[in-house]
């Protein structure tokens, strides 16, 4: 009765149920039509619309399978799903491989991986961390989840596991296969330096190259079965491995079909035959043998079989395979394909014979080394043997070349078997085994149209596998059920025991074979009628054809498979021709060959199993010893092999606990992302995926923890049902749901459901979640509707209120403009008729005006043409007379011209006639001397004429230049004038031309007076119709100004912006170049620090494993070039112990490794003995300098006390005239007592007591001075007693004698000894100011240099200005001088500081001197008298002093400095000094120590202090490196450390922070900034380690906080879980929530705080601290698909304002932290924004910046929805996106790195404490240090 209410309210209309289908195997429809019980149809609708009516089965009235809710489609696990049945598994698988592009998924124990046919983005290395270390179902399923639970349960349960790996060919069982190994070599890692999980994974390529080929299938199928066993060590890191191989397809070798390939390796030799190396090979191309080109198909597309040998040749190398042993294999290969090329040819019908000279057999002869005449003399003949005799027969052509094959087949068996040996041996190693993971690649179930002995076997062995998993199935399902005490009943499952029992059992299938085989005539005939026969009718899994008497079918757990009886004989036996065995024995050349041949007994001949060594646990069949081996193995037949073998693996499998990967091939045309359901449907059936969900549906599949059903099903509960105890309240809550006690059962801790209960459940859910959307919809609608209508009514009257004052204020405005307009026309019009009035008399008196001018004019005008008339006409008669006068003129002259010039002719003629005449010529020559005399005199004259005219002419030249220049001038102005009157001229003519015009223009002005004004009034229209217009248009210029002044400053704000922007890029693109380089230094500082510490624990290994001598060794000091010599010394003398105890310890280690170590050995060695030389060199150099230094302070000391003897006999003698002053004093006194003469108050009695007062004052002072410096002198003795001891005992000797010797000469000698010892002191302080003023003077020297080198730079200063331009050279000068003001200003307050502190010192000591001086003197005066102190000895005075001023300095001795070291940090409790304390206490006593280092100048002590510092800081770090509050306390101490350097350091970029007393405590000897940068490493390293650390602590809070944990409770639903629980999300003990992060950031916070720690150094923690979680919580988001859903996002939000609530909080953010938090952030807001339409798609783009684009595409494939109400993301839109962000440049990868470390600084931070005010608790133990 409630079966059928549950079935009538299930199958309801608008149930969606799953109905068979030919080409889809199963397909979706929808109930149309409630179902009624006794209905014999189902109305449907399938998704296409089609309506169908589906009929029940009459018999069985079975109703169709009910589909699964939507949010269970796409679940990890398909034990999840509420129906577990074919159609929902078929369609789960689907739906994440298509629409999500997920490859894996889990059923139950199973992993189900589905082969993609494209290379996926996820097997990097990041994904393995990202698993390494998780819970199988706290991820989302991978292979590598499936090998991070078999290495955690070989770890946890000590016991060896195994992963099975299986499915057809063209799966992915290798490839998975290979992933689970590299994942075991990522993870474990290995013990030793020989890179063994490199080795294990360089096994792989190998086997590939020989074991695999192409199929129609499979491009890389692997044709043999092998399983291989990873050993790990007691720590579980891998130590080597040992490979079985299982049934080796050799008949590939010699056939192979279409489409199909032989192995690769015989492509790849061919693809190489052009190499030099392979010449002697005689290789061509693939096609030219007939063992590589039988498929037609040589070449694979996408693959290089060149480079794919050159993989295969390295893979030899690294597993020890030398180069002559991989030719030697490769001459095998080739042989084989030459062996395949010799043809035979029949002799007849019975023989056959080989062509003489064939190539391809003397190439094969040449390879293998063996004689041509033997090989092919046995190729077509065979031996054969009887008991009396031997002879020979010949083979027929068929059966000759069968033999050729057979040889060919068993040459790569044994090849085969050879190479996995070798491996094996390669892969071994001498550490003992502790446990091991094997890892199974075993072909699948295989049915084709033929199916041979191949296929038997391998069916045979998916038999026995599937045996296997389905008993440890079972077995699992009744550990679950007992652990929660629940009644249960046995399951029925399908136990192939039957088949197997078939093939294996007495007389089974086998059995029959093997006996066939032994008998003379045994055929494939005989045998299958022995079948029949036998199981025929007695086995229901065995039937016979009907069309065929050669072939059976048995019925395996999977399918029928019909085997073809063809050829199982021939393969079972596996024969092969003995005589040409033994030919290739005796090939003495080839040496591999003969090796291949000779262990016959110790090869396996399958299976290729080595047996183990190193202490490994095997399991292994001993060999008969009564048996000859050799015949034992040729007579064991193949089956017999491989099920001894088999039955072998089943034991390993069967004592190991099993994981199983299912590997399912998608289609069979190798299409990406194409799935096709029936060839899967198939498959699952298969490899027992559906008998896995048919063993779960039997029983109660659906489980839930109590707390998770309680939150997930609280809606459905009253509020008088919910009870404290969350038991008692599922029970009650049950029982009123699910009235069938049979459909659940209560366990401890879970409740247990049958199929179908939780999708009963979650529909009861939904209905009333639907009841209370509906009824919180229709309120909220009532709500709106109503503010709606509240919101229109108010709007409606408010637009009526000041519609109503609009039409007011518009009437009264209509009255005041008629008003208005009634004023304005009345004055208009009287304007208009005023204007007019005027415009006409104006009119009337212009006219009037201008025709009176006109007439005065004209009148004007006759007046001066007369007169000009008159005066033209005189001017013209005067002309006219000057011209005829002008003419009469020229007209005399001319004549008068002509008469004289014929006279003169006449004149002329005559002359000539009388100069011809000779009494001519001596008339003239009469008087001529007389003449010349005259002419001489006369030229005399008028030269000197000619000197004074000359000079006249000079002075007239002068006068009349400057005449010439004013008459220029005159000139030029004449010019001018005359020019001025041609224009007055021209202006006349003009004028004249102008009275005319104006004549001309008086008529037609009178013409166009008329006109003037109506053109006037239109021309002032127009004018005033212009200026309108162009008032306009300077409005709209105006405009149009304006806006181009906007546009322009809109441009220069924008060119601005984009400068700011590429400003702000360019310096992000330089802080991001310098944080690479940061970062990339300090990860260098990493791996040096990584290399340390592995050479530290190789060190420690060593010295552990030295049994003679045992003992303590210390880690390397430090990397620094500034090592001490004694922590070299004793490193050395260290590695000199260790070098010893590690001779016999090499023995056992690599070869490379001991290579390395005695490389390093020599060098550090030879590095010692330098440096043993350059401390002797340096000891024998101080001690020749002490030795000079001794001479000369001996001459000096000489020369002194030679002084101090002259000095001392002038005082004596200064004394002596003292004495007889005073005698002669006295003398006078007693001589002049008589007369009264020296009565007191005569002026010789005042000048004598004068003298003597002053005698008197004078001997006080020198007491006084005696007593001063005699305490100086012994303080100034003892000083020097460590310098030169023999002096020091002489000198006193000899002070002492003088002071005896003048004990009797009173106060006077006692004066005497003063004025001495003041003299010597005086002597001794003329001496210091003398090495003071040399000191001095090289100070000044260097001061003169230094102002040269100025004047240098000034000058190079001065040239580069006057080459810049004016602007700059200003600018440039400037900054010049201001620094220079700067520094001279800053060398001038040093000097008055240091002058200030003298002053202070002097007046302090003076005080103190006067006090000390005026209490001895009151001493001396009151106490002693002279006598007495001539009586007593003298002695040393120790006057007591003030203690000075404290320095700020600690002196200890060099023995106590590893005291130092260990109470200062390697004893220290961080805890009591960070309470107690000051901040950073250690840093500044260690500052204190080594500034008096620096002080007393000793080297020695700097490096030795220092170096131990930092060594002691690694130790300590090393030992307690796991502890934050130690890494910190010591992270900020080595930062206050580094900060005191630099304060103190002298450098002007850091003492300007300091105050005037801190200055005073700078170093003064040494220049420490390459320690600075040794210390700033050794921060870098501490603040890594400090990560570390943290990251350690928050890893496991930040899932379960910022992911699992519902802060906001009730958002998010729990979904039903599968047989892989996910992590509960519910508040138990010990769960971490977002509380737990925030608190232990707040302790990270505070314990920093309290450590002192620099603030902008807490920001980059904090910066780190922020990225680790925001990186770790994105990358399980991007690897959890039920976390990817709305209310997460939610959830994950709602976290992150928590996290930036604890920022602003602790005042942290400006740190950065908030913007490390953005992908989290981004991703959280993807999670809820909608996701449908193609404005979504652009608003995702646009918002999700700092994710790349495969996160975006990931989280979208993973948002799964939580609640029915929820929509899934189409396929769609996600390619949408994926073509929206096309363009972006980014990196590939998926997930965050969490191990990157942003690149740290340590900005200067100087400390305002005064060291002098540090007080050093005696808590610390350090009271053997000094205060100075």
């Amino acid at each position: 009765m409630n079966m059928n209410r549950e079935l009538e309210y299930m199958f309801v209309q608008c149930a969606r149920v799953w109905i068979p289908d030919a080409e889809e195997v199963w397909k979706s429809a929808e109930l149309t039509k409630d179902f009624k019980n006794g209905d014999a149809s189902l109305q449907l609708m399938l998704e296409d619309g089609t309506s169908i009516e589906h009929k029940l089965d009459p018999k069985t009235k079975n109703l169709p399978y009910l589909r699964n809710p939507d949010i269970l489609v796409g679940e990890n696990d398909l034990t999840a799903l509420s129906y577990l049945h074919e159609p929902a598994v078929l369609h789960n698988l689907k739906v994440r491989f298509i629409d999500s592009k997920l490859i894996y998924t889990y059923c139950g124990i199973v992993l189900v991986a589905i082969n993609p046919y494209e290379t996926l983005g996820i097997y990097g290395t990041d994904i393995i961390n990202a698993y390494s270390g998780q819970n199988m179902g706290d991820m989302d399923p991978h292979i590598f989840a499936v090998a991070e639970e078999a290495y955690k349960q070989m770890a946890r349960d000590e016991r060896n596991q195994s992963i099975i790996v299986s499915g057809e060919s063209g799966a992915g069982k290798t490839v998975s296969a290979k992933y689970a190994m590299r994942y075991f070599a990522t993870v474990s890692g290995s013990t030793s330096e020989a890179n063994v999980e490199q080795k294990v994974l360089a096994s792989n390529p190998i086997m590939e190259a020989i074991g695999n080929a192409k199929t129609t299938r499979n491009d890389n199928s692997s044709r043999f079965g092998k399983y291989i066993e990873i050993g790990f060590d007691t720590r579980y890191r891998i130590i080597g491995a040992n490979m079985r191989t299982y049934l080796l397809e050799k008949s590939r070798v010699v056939f192979q079909a279409d489409e199909e390939r032989n192995y690769h390796i015989f492509y790849q030799l061919c693809a190489s035959s052009h190499l030099p190396e392979f010449k002697t090979l005689k290789l061509s191309s693939a096609n030219d043998f007939l063992y590589t080109r039988q498929g037609r198909s040589p070449v694979i597309q996408g693959v290089d079989d060149t480079k794919e040998l050159s993989t295969t040749r390295n893979a030899f190398t690294l597993l020890g395979i030398n180069e002559s042993y991989q030719m030697g294999l490769f001459q095998v290969l080739a042989a084989i394909l030459h062996l395949g090329n010799v043809e035979i040819k029949d002799r007849d019908s019975d023989s056959s014979l080989i062509p003489p000279n064939n190539r391809h057999l003397t190439a094969f002869c040449e390879l293998v080394g063996v004689t041509y005449q033997d090989m092919s003399q046995w190729l077509c003949h065979r031996k054969l043997k009887t008991a009396t005799e031997t002879y020979v027969k010949t083979l027929p052509r068929l059966q000759a070349t069968n033999a050729r094959d057979a040889l060919a087949k068993h040459i790569y068996a044994k090849l085969f078997n050879w190479i996995v040996e070798h491996v094996n041996k390669a892969l071994i190693t001498n550490i003992k085994q502790h446990s091991f993971i094997g890892v199974l690649d075993i072909y699948g179930f295989e049915t084709f149209e033929i199916n041979s002995f191949e296929q038997f076997c391998i069916n045979y062995a998916n038999e026995k596998l599937q045996q296997q998993f389905n008993m440890h199935v079972f077995k699992l399902e009744q550990e679950e059920y007992m652990k929660e005490q629940i009644p249960w009943t046995l399951i029925d499952f399908y136990d192939n025991q039957p088949c197997i029992n078939l093939i294996e059992a007495k007389m089974g299938i086998l059995d029959l074979l093997d006996e066939e085989c032994k008998m003379p005539k045994g055929s494939d005939d005989s045998w299958a009628q022995k079948l029949y026969n036998t199981h025929l009718k007695t086995c229901s899994l065995f039937e016979k054809p009907r069309m065929s008497n050669r072939a059976f079918i048995i019925q395996h757990f999977a399918d029928k498979v019909e085997y073809q009886c063809e050829g199982f004989l021939e393969k079972n036996k596996d024969t092969v021709n003995e005589d040409q065995i033994n030919v290739l024995k005796a090939s003495k050349k080839f040496d591999l060959l003969v090796e291949l041949f000779q262990d016959e007994e110790k090869a396996t001949s399958p299976t290729g199993q080595v047996p183990g060594t190193g202490g490994r646990t095997r399991l292994s069949i001993k060999p008969d010893k009564g048996r000859d081996k050799s015949s034992k193995e040729h007579k064991k037949t193949v089956g017999c092999q491989f099920r001894n073998s088999l039955q072998m693996l089943m034991d390993t499998l069967n004592a190991t606990t099993p994981h199983y990967v299912r590997c399912i091939k998608p289609n069979d045309f190798k299409l990406a992302f194409s799935f096709d359901p029936k060839r899967a449907v198939q498959q699952l059936r298969a490899c027992g995926v559906l008998e896995t969900i048919r063993i779960s549906a039997a029983g109660f599949p659906s489980r839930w923890t109590y707390q998770e059903f309680f939150s997930r099903y609280r809606v459905l509960m009253k509020q008088k049902d919910v009870l404290s105890d969350k038991k008692l309240t599922c029970r009650n809550v049950l029982e009123k749901l699910v009235e069938d006690q049979d459909k659940y059962q209560f366990g401890k801790t879970k409740i247990f459901f049958r199929a179908g209960q939780v999708a009963y459940l979650e529909k009861l859910r939904a209905d009333k979640l639907r009841v209370a959307c509906i009824r919180i919809q229709k309120t909220i609608r009532c709500w709106l509707a109503r503010k709606k209508y509240l919101r229109k009514r108010s709007a409606a009257i408010t637009i009526q209120r000041f519609t109503r004052g609009y039409q007011a204020r518009c009437l009264a405005k209509f009255m005041r403009r008629t008003q208005a307009a009634t004023i304005i026309q009345k004055y208009q019009r009287m304007y208009v008729e005023r204007k007019r009035y005027r415009q006409k008399q104006a009119a009337a008196l212009v006219m009037q005006t201008i025709l009176r001018a006109y007439m005065a004019r004209q009148k004007y005008q006759g007046l001066v043409r007369e007169h000009n008339a008159v005066i033209i006409q005189k001017r013209v008669r005067g002309w006219l007379a000057r011209c005829w006068y002008k003419r009469c003129l020229v007209s005399l002259v001319y004549l008068q011209c002509c008469f004289r010039r014929m006279k003169a002719r006449r004149e002329l003629k005559k002359l000539k006639i009388e100069a011809r005449s000779v009494e001519h010529f001596k008339k003239l020559n009469k008087g001529m001397e007389n003449k010349i005399m005259q002419l001489q005199r006369r030229i005399d004259e008028q030269s000197k004429d000619n000197r004074s005219i000359n000079e006249k002419l000079v002075s007239l030249e002068t006068s009349s230049t400057a005449e010439r220049e004013r008459m220029r001038g005159e000139l030029s102005r004449l010019r001018g004038v005359e020019e001025d009157a041609k224009n007055k001229g021209n202006q006349v003519t003009s004028l004249l031309e102008q009275l005319e015009k104006l004549r001309k223009e008086l008529s037609s002005t009178q013409k166009e007076k008329k006109t003037i004004e109506d053109w006037a009034q239109t021309y002032r229209d127009e004018m005033e119709k212009m200026v309108s217009e162009l008032k306009d248009q300077n409005c709209s210029l105006k405009k149009e100004k304006d806006d181009l002044n906007r546009l322009i400053q809109e441009q220069s704000q924008q060119m601005t912006e984009k400068m700011a922007r590429a400003i702000v890029e360019k310096t992000q693109q330089l802080e991001t170049d310098l944080n690479e380089e940061r970062s990339r230094y300090q990860n260098l500082l990493t791996e040096h620090l990584r290399l340390e510490e592995k050479y530290d624990d190789l060190k420690e290994t060593m010295v552990s494993s030295n049994v003679s001598k045992p003992g303590h060794r210390r880690t390397d000091s430090t990397h620094s070039s500034n090592e001490s010599e004694y922590t070299y010394n004793s490193e050395y003398a260290e590695l000199e112990e260790g070098s010893r105890a590690a001779e016999d310890v090499t023995r056992g280690m690599d070869t490379s490794l001991t290579l390395k170590l005695q490389k390093r050995l020599t060098e550090l060695e030879q590095e010692k003995q330098s440096l043993r030389n350059e401390l002797e060199n340096r000891e024998d150099q101080f001690q020749r300098a002490r030795a000079r230094d001794d001479v000369e302070f001996k001459k000096a000391r000489g020369a002194e006390l030679e002084y101090e003897s002259l000095k001392r006999q002038e005082l004596e003698s200064e004394n002596k005239k003292l004495k007889h002053d005073l005698v002669e004093i006295r003398r006078s006194l007693l001589g002049n007592a008589a007369t009264g003469a020296g009565a007191p108050g005569s002026p010789a009695y005042k000048v004598v007591l004068e003298q003597l007062n002053a005698s008197c004052e004078e001997l006080e002072v020198r007491k006084e001075e005696v007593l001063i410096l005699r305490s100086q002198l012994v303080s100034q003795k003892e000083a020097m007693h460590h310098k030169d001891e023999k002096e020091t005992m002489t000198e006193p000797s000899a002070y002492v004698e003088d002071v005896s010797k003048l004990k009797d000469a009173g106060e006077l000698k006692q004066a005497y000894i003063g004025l001495k010892d003041t003299n010597r002191l005086l002597e001794h302080q003329l001496q210091t100011q003398r090495r003071g003023y040399d000191s001095e003077v090289e100070s000044l020297r260097g001061e003169l240099q230094n102002v040269k080198e100025e004047n240098n730079r000034q000058q190079q200063l001065l040239a580069q200005n006057l080459q810049l331009p004016p602007e700059a050279r200003i600018e440039a000068s400037l900054q010049h001088e201001i620094t220079r003001l700067t520094n001279e200003n800053l060398d001038l307050m040093e000097q008055l500081e240091k002058q200030d502190r003298t002053i202070r010192k002097l007046k302090k000591q003076l005080k103190v001197y006067s006090k000390r001086i005026g209490e001895m003197g009151a001493q001396t005066e009151g106490q002693t008298s002279p006598g007495q102190m001539v009586d007593e000895p003298i002695h040393p005075v120790n006057i007591p002093r003030r203690e000075k001023d404290f320095q700020g300095m600690l002196e200890y001795k060099k023995e106590d400095e590893l005291k130092l070291v260990k109470n200062l940090i390697l004893e220290l409790k961080p805890r009591g000094v960070a309470v107690n304390l000051i901040p950073g206490l250690p840093a500044y006593i260690l500052f204190m120590c080594l500034r008096h280092a620096d002080y007393v100048n000793d080297d020695q002590k700097v490096r030795t202090l220092l170096t131990s510092t930092i060594n002691s800081i690694k130790k300590i770090l090393k030992k307690r490196g796991d502890d934050f509050e130690t890494v910190s306390f010591w992270l900020s101490n080595t930062c206050r450390f580094l900060h005191c350097l630099k304060q103190y350091s002298g450098d002007e970029a850091f003492i300007k922070h300091n105050t005037q007393r801190q200055n005073e405590h700078i170093l003064s000897n040494f220049d420490l900034a390459e320690y600075r940068q040794v210390i700033s490493d050794l921060a870098i390293q501490i603040y890594q380690q400090l990560i570390k650390c943290m990251e350690n602590i928050l890893q496991p809070m930040i899932v379960s906080g910022m992911l699992e944990h519902e802060t906001i409770q009730g958002v998010s639903g729990v979904k039903p879980t599968g047989l892989r629980k996910r992590t509960s999300s519910i508040v138990d003990e010990g769960t971490y929530t977002l509380d737990s992060i925030l608190r232990q950031l707040s302790a990270f916070h505070s314990t920093m705080c309290q450590h002192g720690t620099d603030p902008e150094l807490i920001k980059q923690v904090v910066k780190q601290q922020f990225y680790i979680i925001g990186a770790v919580t994105l990358n399980n988001l991007l690897l959890r698909k039920d976390m990817c859903s709305w209310s997460k996002g939610m959830q994950i939000r709602y976290n992150v304002s928590q996290l930036e609530e604890w920022l602003r909080d602790k005042g942290l953010m400006t740190c950065g932290a908030k913007e490390t938090l953005e992908p989290l952030i981004q991703a959280a807001q993807l999670l809820q924004v909608k996701k449908k339409t193609d404005e979504d798609a652009e608003a995702i783009c646009s918002m999700c910046l700092a994710l790349t684009t495969a996160q975006i595409v990931k989280v979208l494939n993973l948002y799964t929805p939580v609640n029915e109400f929820e929509e899934r993301v189409s396929v769609a839109f996600i390619r949408t996106i994926q073509t929206r962000l096309r363009d972006r440049c980014e990196s590939p990868q998926l997930l965050m790195d969490t191990k990157m470390i942003y690149p740290v600084t340590f900005p200067f931070n100087p400390s305002s404490l005064a060291l002098e005010t540090i007080q050093i608790p005696s808590s610390l133990n350090l009271s053997f240090l000094t205060r100075v």
